[in-house]
């Protein structure tokens, strides 16, 4: 680990970053600590230096947020506990019994479910096939769009194998058809440039704790200027207490409640960290590290690496299977050698379906911009003696 990053007695090799991204950006973990110490009270609930400090780091994160994604209005900037709340917010606030949505076959269940449970009461789904190379053709977008449409939601990046959409061509059918257009950016954030004006987007929903380099427990929601959305949660806010429903202002609106200030704090200090690289720098790591892993992995004899040659990966995530060896079994012994993956369905049982792997899923290799190359490295060197050690032991069996 460089300099820059938390430091911690545990000696391993970490490539479970699509889940949660490790290590952070020593900053963070100063932030959250400064956030526990100085901050005596919540934003909006008391008075004194401590509330002040408090408020200034709320507001601060959210100017942050606002531009690494380009949003001119940093109160459409709203905190929530993860990218599935965020999700949840838009889902539902939107959508109805009666309404129409466009999506895709290989969205993360944290859009599958609650459409789902949308599905059950009335409201109906179309979710387009992808292209061989794992992503969804624009123009089948267009074609689903009805006139009941109230909402496309499309998965930026797969968690499976690391490939992206064209939300910028999605964004613009979305237009056209003055449907609103939200993206997960669960995968995407803080790995590839996103402007909510350029992309045409509408509702981005992203958890903080995953390339936005934050704590568990953090996510962020941006709504459009104009587009209501019905409150998923009511509560306190600390502002207009004589009101009897929720305020209507943003962010207070979908706020209620004490935030996870801590969270909030190393959320600040994980996104201004990737402001201070620039997107070129981080871009030409992970473009490094992403092909150190296909490389690699193609070149191991057993290994099956998922998806086309022509898969447009963009993000280092890379989904593998050992020929003969369950996923869970593999992971397993990769762990048992101090590298930590995950293995599985990664909660996105249509990516698999689509790739041929389900139901016992593959092996997930993910990585950031703050993961060191001789750790991917390694990993290669520990999968192909697994593989040696496969064949050896089936070999002596005959």
């Amino acid at each position: 680990m460089s300099r820059w990053t938390v430091r911690t007695s545990l000696d391993v090799i970490y490539l479970n970053n699509a889940a949660t991204s490790f290590p952070k950006p020593l900053a963070v973990a100063k932030a959250a600590y400064e956030a526990l110490t100085v901050c005596v009270g919540d934003p909006g609930r008391g008075s004194g230096r401590g509330v002040s400090r408090a408020r200034r780091i709320v507001m601060g994160t959210r100017s942050a947020v606002a531009r690494l994604f380009g949003i001119a209005d940093p109160s459409r900037v709203i905190f929530t506990k993860n990218g599935t709340e965020a999700l949840n917010i838009a889902i539902k606030g939107l959508v109805g019994p009666g309404h129409h949505v466009v999506t895709t076959a290989l969205e993360h269940n944290s859009v599958n479910r609650p459409l789902a449970h949308l599905e059950r009461r009335g409201v109906e789904v179309t979710r387009v096939e992808p292209l061989p190379s794992g992503v969804v053709d624009p123009s089948e977008i267009d074609r689903s769009v009805r006139a009941n449409t109230r909402l496309i939601a499309v998965i930026h990046v797969s968690n499976v194998f690391g490939a992206a959409n064209a939300i910028a061509e999605i964004g613009a059918v979305a237009r056209k058809h003055r449907v609103p257009f939200l993206v997960d950016a669960a995968q995407s954030a803080g790995h590839l440039p996103i402007h909510v004006g350029r992309d045409h987007i509408d509702l981005l929903a992203c958890p903080g704790h995953k390339g936005l380099l934050g704590s568990q427990g953090t996510g962020v929601l941006y709504v459009r200027p104009g587009l209501e959305l019905a409150t998923l949660t009511e509560g306190g806010t600390g502002t207009q207490s004589e009101v009897e429903l929720q305020p209507e202002e943003l962010p207070n609106r979908f706020e209620a409640g004490s935030l996870n200030l801590p969270g909030v704090a190393g959320l600040g200090a994980g996104v201004r960290f990737l402001l201070d690289q620039g997107w070129g720098r981080i871009q030409r790591k992970e473009k490094l590290l992403l092909q150190l892993l296909v490389d690699g992995l193609r070149r191991c004899p057993g290994v099956e690496l998922h998806g086309d040659v022509a898969m447009q990966r963009v993000v280092p995530i890379i989904s593998f299977n050992l020929e003969g060896r369950d996923p869970a079994q593999v992971a397993a012994a990769l762990d048992r050698r101090g590298i930590f993956v995950r293995s599985g369905l990664h909660c996105n049982p249509g990516a698999h379906r689509f790739l041929g792997t389900f139901p016992s899923g593959s092996v997930r290799l993910s990585a950031t911009c703050l993961t060191d190359e001789a750790a991917v490295e390694r990993t290669l060197v520990v999968i192909r003696q697994l593989v040696r050690r496969r064949v050896a032991t089936t070999t002596s069996s005959r």
